[in-house]
């Protein structure tokens, strides 16, 4: 399948800007473990499990774009990079027309990732203990900390749970404080990995709903959603990109990949992860 509504990345900088985000032949391979017998067989070869491929993505501002794939398609990986935690091992990104790479810092500004592990947070500290200690992380004056952390708790909705230790708090509960603690820097682009995954019906809506409604509509934020739930991407994303073996395979609103509403979504993504990917090549070579 041809990836429908692809990017055109043939601009200048200055152009980037209009951009959210932007990725260009982005490729990451993680090296793989050798044993001894290959390393003195092969000691300069690299070989390893390619993650993306040559992965190419524009973001308008204030989207909700949801970027749906099988289990090991890609997503996390794109989204660590995306979120500077993972450099690419070929290829660029921008975060609202900034080098990824060479302006680290600048791009820092623009982000929040909300990354809801439990190993994350610190589970015999309260919710509001918890955000006062990423705050200071983030260099948020002590003058400005209190009133910032309040407005943050106000926002997701756990003002009755912020002075709970955090090992009391439901799945959802957490999911929602590492939104929290996401928005305490006031980031224009907001990263969320499968928020919704492991929760019962109500507290996915709610955190579906939140996204879409409070983060996109009424406060202009850019969320860039991975998940593999079509029904949670059809109903709440601007526009999807569907990724299979490291590579977007389909990008494009809900009307576009599916002809206007010609035939399902669901036809579409199964089609799209089906299309194989070309043979991997030795990492290095």
């Amino acid at each position: 399948m041809a990836v429908l509504e692809a990017g055109v990345f043939g601009y200048e900088k200055a152009d980037r800007k209009m951009n959210a985000i932007e990725v260009k032949n982005v490729t990451k391979v993680y090296p793989a473990i050798k044993g001894y017998k290959e390393l003195l067989l092969h000691p300069f070869q690299r070989k390893g499990t390619t993650a993306l491929r040559g992965v190419d993505l524009e973001v308008r501002p204030g989207q909700c774009f949801c970027l749906m794939g099988p289990n090991g398609a890609g997503k996390t990986t794109l989204i660590k990079i995306l979120s500077t935690l993972v450099l690419p091992d070929e290829g660029k990104a921008f975060i609202k027309g900034h080098d990824l790479e060479k302006e680290t810092d600048e791009v820092k500004k623009h982000i929040g990732f909300a990354l809801a592990e439990e190993r994350s947070f610190y589970w015999r500290l309260t919710g509001l203990q918890n955000l006062d200690f990423f705050a200071a992380l983030n260099n948020i004056p002590l003058s400005k900390r209190r009133k910032k952390i309040q407005e943050v708790i106000d926002l997701v909705g756990l003002e009755k749970a912020a002075g709970r230790r955090f090992n009391t708090y439901s799945t959802g509960m957490r999911q929602m404080m590492a939104i929290a603690r996401a928005l305490l820097t006031d980031p224009d682009i907001l990263f969320v990995d499968e928020p919704t995954r492991s929760l019962d019906p109500v507290a996915a809506q709610n955190i579906r709903t939140f996204l879409r409604k409070e983060m996109v509509e009424n406060h202009g934020k850019t969320v860039f959603w991975a998940t593999h739930d079509l029904s949670e991407a059809a109903e709440f994303a601007h526009t999807i990109a569907i990724i299979a073996e490291g590579q977007i395979k389909a990008e494009g609103s809900v009307r576009s990949l599916t002809g206007q509403g010609s035939f399902p979504l669901k036809e579409v993504y199964e089609k799209a992860v089906k299309e194989p990917a070309p043979e991997s090549k030795a990492f290095g070579n």
